[in-house]
């Protein structure tokens, strides 16, 4: 063989290797291109339904606010009627011992009271 043949071999063969290499690095872009659609197709469809779980997250927080508030409402609302109850407790209380000395003061002036007592309790 002579020299020209070699080196044409060899140029022959590194030519053959570098299309063989191209070739494999075009078809591996490829791969790695549907591979990235693929993902990005599943990421749409995660998107959506993320984008709802947020939209229900938001809905039951304002749920929740709204709860919170009406709950804060009728606390003050239970505060102010317990404050009420206790005037009236107070009231009742300060009449109902106004009564008990009326009563006091009739039975000592009743003569038929014997020593305070009242004329029922025989």
């Amino acid at each position: 063989m002579s020299t020209t043949s070699v080196i044409v071999i060899i140029v022959v063969a590194v030519v053959v290797v570098l299309v063989g290499a191209w070739l494999l690095m075009r078809r591996q872009r490829e791969h790695h291109r549907a591979e990235a659609a693929s993902i990005r197709d599943r990421a749409a469809e995660q998107e959506v339904e993320i984008g709802q779980r947020e939209a229900r997250a938001e809905e039951i927080a304002a749920k929740s606010r709204a709860a919170e508030a009406e709950a804060d409402a009728k606390a003050a609302q239970a505060e102010q009627l317990a404050q009420q109850a206790n005037v009236h407790r107070n009231d009742a209380a300060d009449s109902r011992a106004d009564l008990d000395k009326e009563w006091e003061r009739a039975d000592k002036v009743d003569p038929d009271t014997k020593s305070g007592q009242s004329p029922d309790s025989t």
